[in-house]
């Protein structure tokens, strides 16, 4: 699993935690390398008429010795097959059992003995309460991830654990998360490396007559044969905002918002471009080369032990200078999520806390962190300009994660 191990140990040391019990689908995956697409999808009415809109309980257990515990629905337990965890699933899958065909490798054999032996009555508790008491944190400090979880099941987790110190870890979790492990960096510039290619061959079918969702169904084509998921193909319509839906026929003159991602092994890219058909024209040749010029200040602005705001604020200042007001030039971190921590955008004083941490949310740049800028302008009834890159910060500086040229609009 490519969480950031280190980072992880080093924060439950500060925080005096003994564990981290995650509890959304995300925070799931990044501790365990488990994921299925039903996990952020299925909720309780769906099998239960009348119940809530809550999603089905699932639980991971990270520790700083030994490996993550896992607890899922036992109908999706072989999602796990393959990952190095302590696995306990819960609930009745309506199994039929008989004899198995042979072969079995060992960790089918382990599964199947699991799903054999378990009592369909165990809730997703039940399994929690097994792994914390199997790795000897039954009276330890816990951060658990609170944060969405349904007020019920919280008091139940808290009932069944009555030794244990349970605090509130949500947004420790979203600091570990915010640097990213070589192999989280890598995953991210191979998902940015998929969207780049898959753009460029939708940007190669634009010419005047070409439907915006045509060109989408290519970009999401060639994702998937490049081995990604589609994530978003987002686009402005005559300036008037950011659309995914309407079916607009390009004609010559326009000039638009294109923002696109993919998610490559759950991993996230998210860049964007402005599509020029015919080219700019008049004062949007210099509107475009000073959002070209805010990203190059902002770039210069992404070093260690700046601020999450010295990025915007630089790029404000450009377009400032350039005459263009309407914009708000920002950035964001990503991962497995299209936005992470850090959030670069002006400091309003705000903070990021929960009971293991309070720290101010004008966050300052770590080596390691994958961060993107973009800026854009709307201007309704007329056209939508956009860019967007992604960096990584390190010790002396920083780098592009792929390379992203947007020096010029991109003129079919």
């Amino acid at each position: 699993m490519p969480c950031n191990a280190p980072r992880a140990v080093a924060y439950m040391q500060r925080c005096g935690l003994d564990g981290i019990i995650a509890s959304s689908p995300v925070n799931i995956t990044y501790f365990t390398g488990y994921h299925c697409w039903l996990d952020g999808q299925f909720k309780e009415f769906m099998v239960k008429p009348g119940g809530s809109g809550d999603l089905l309980p699932a639980f991971a257990l990270y520790r700083p010795e030994g490996r993550p515990g896992l607890t899922v629905s036992a109908l999706l337990a072989v999602n796990a097959l393959d990952l190095p965890v302590d696995l306990c699933p819960w609930g009745d899958a309506a199994l039929e059992w008989g004899t198995p065909l042979e072969p079995m490798d060992e960790a089918q054999q382990r599964l199947w003995q699991q799903l054999r032996t378990m009592r369909s009555e165990t809730t997703a508790v039940d399994a929690l309460v097994h792994l914390v008491r199997q790795a000897g944190l039954a009276e330890a400090r816990l951060g658990l991830e609170t944060e969405g979880v349904p007020a019920p099941l919280l008091a139940a987790v808290r009932a069944a654990l009555p030794k244990a110190e349970l605090v509130d870890c949500s947004n420790v979790i979203r600091l570990i998360r915010m640097v990213k492990s070589p192999a989280e960096q890598a995953l991210l510039a191979e998902a940015a490396r998929i969207g780049e290619q898959a753009a460029a061959a939708a940007f190669a079918e634009a010419r005047p007559g070409v439907r915006l969702l045509d060109m989408q169904q290519r970009f999401r084509a060639e994702v998937g044969l490049l081995g990604a998921d589609i994530d978003h193909f987002a686009y402005g319509i005559r300036g008037l905002g950011l659309a995914t839906e309407p079916d607009y026929a390009l004609i010559e003159g326009d000039a638009l918002y294109v923002d696109y991602g993919c998610l490559y092994r759950n991993y996230c890219s998210d860049s964007g471009v402005t599509l020029a058909v015919g080219g700019l024209e008049g004062d949007w040749v210099g509107k475009y080369q000073a959002l070209y010029e805010c990203m190059q200040a902002g770039q210069a602005a992404l070093q260690v032990g700046a601020k999450a705001s010295d990025a915007p604020q630089a790029m404000g200042e450009v377009l400032g200078e350039r005459g263009v007001a309407a914009s708000f030039p920002h950035g964001h971190g990503i991962g497995l999520e299209v936005r992470d921590c850090p959030i670069l955008v002006p400091d309003k004083g705000g903070r990021i806390a929960d009971e293991c941490v309070d720290e101010a949310a004008d966050l300052p740049l770590e080596a390691g962190m994958v961060l993107n800028l973009e800026a854009m302008i709307f201007a309704p009834g007329r056209a939508s300009l956009h860019m967007e890159q992604s960096f990584v910060v390190e010790a002396d500086g920083n780098r592009p994660l792929v390379e992203q040229d947007r020096a010029q609009p991109v003129v079919p």
